[in-house]
């Protein structure tokens, strides 16, 4: 990174990082407005890393959910079958009503331990984005936790390797182009 670092770029990187707010009010807004952001400014080495950083969180973020979703959804399903079919569960416009409430103790703690767990995840994205804005703001550099790094940095150049060139050479000499 420069030592002398625009106080535009720290203000748009500030900006880009708490764009992701924005999905309390747009749906996907946290994917959105980040990546126009990044992708108008991307020329700038300060505010593509700290960009492309909170695009990666948020996708990573994203990835968690769905699995964290997905795992606590199959592991109550099954604890709901295995408690049969046998007991009487009805369903009222008021009331929730299992026969056996001891039975199905298991589903609730199941609950319980994925909504904490998602609650985590939620405190940890305010905790992380707030401390990246606070970085970006200073002119520092953050690394997001438990990121995937999905979008890697740009290279412009691109070197081929020897076995690259040299099967491109056979194009290019004319002895070696048949019918």
């Amino acid at each position: 990174m420069d030592l002398k670092i625009a106080k535009e770029e720290k203000t748009m990187a500030t900006i880009l990082h708490l764009s992701v707010f924005s999905k309390f009010i747009i749906p996907l807004g946290n994917f959105i407005f980040p990546l126009i952001l990044w992708l108008t400014k991307k020329e700038k080495s300060f505010i593509d890393e700290h960009g492309r950083k909170a695009i990666n969180f948020q996708i990573s973020l994203f990835l968690y959910t769905i699995l964290l979703l997905s795992i606590g959804l199959a592991i109550v399903v099954f604890q709901a079958l295995r408690l049969g079919l046998d007991m009487p569960i009805v369903i009222g416009a008021e009331q929730l009503y299992i026969n056996e409430l001891g039975q199905a103790i298991s589903i609730v703690v199941t609950l319980a331990v994925f909504a904490f767990l998602l609650a985590a995840l939620f405190f940890l994205e305010i905790f992380a984005v707030i401390s990246a804005s606070i970085k970006a703001s200073n002119g520092e550099n953050y690394s997001f936790p438990l990121c995937i790094n999905f979008i890697g940095k740009d290279s412009n150049n691109h070197q081929f390797t020897n076995h690259q060139q040299s099967k491109n050479e056979q194009f290019n000499n004319p002895k070696n182009q048949t019918l």
